[in-house]
């Protein structure tokens, strides 16, 4: 259900962006404002609190950041309160910006590997990708996990491929048993 929710309202706030030509701001303001929830603590109580109204909740959205941001993102907080989706908002952000990525040819790409790689061979891992790949940009996030032993695990989206040295023993256990 909560997937549903962060599908339908962030594919509504993209298309809003989209058609208003203002993608950019859009994004910007939507990482500020990811950054600003997270930090401020007693501003998500306020806005999760059962026994606070929510016209009231509405209000604090309106004059908290009325003027610091778009009136398309405060109408948006204020939509989001109306319909009670608040405890969504870091779904249905993150589902807003992996869409812009999607819609900029940005993929996210999750790196795996036993030990910590230097930038030529991060440069080396990113060329492949991109000559592999529908992408013409990543975000690359690198890892190290010793208990894979040797070789790369390569994420990028629900797209797996692991040439683990522990994945391909694995694999010879089940071919041996």
């Amino acid at each position: 259900m909560a997937k549903l929710v962060s599908k339908t309202y962030g594919e509504a706030l993209f298309d809003l962006a989209l058609e208003e030509n203002t993608v950019d701001q859009i994004t910007e303001e939507v990482n500020v404002l990811l950054s600003v929830l997270a930090s401020n603590e007693e501003l998500t109580k306020l806005f999760t609190h059962p026994k606070v109204l929510k016209q009231e909740k509405i209000n604090v959205i309106e004059n908290v950041f009325k003027g610091r941001f778009s009136d398309t993102i405060v109408g948006f907080l204020v939509l989001i309160m109306q319909k009670g989706r608040y405890e969504e908002i870091n779904a249905i952000f993150e589902y807003y910006l992996n869409r812009v990525r999607e819609h900029r040819n940005i993929g996210v790409a999750h790196v795996t590997s036993a030990i910590e790689l230097n930038k030529e061979q991060r440069a080396k891992i990113e060329e492949k990708l991109l000559a592999t790949t529908k992408y013409q940009q990543f975000e690359m996030n690198y890892t190290v996990d010793k208990s894979i032993i040797g070789g790369l695990i390569v994420r990028i989206g629900d797209r797996v491929v692991d040439s683990s040295i522990k994945n391909q023993l694995k694999n010879m256990t089940k071919a041996l048993v």
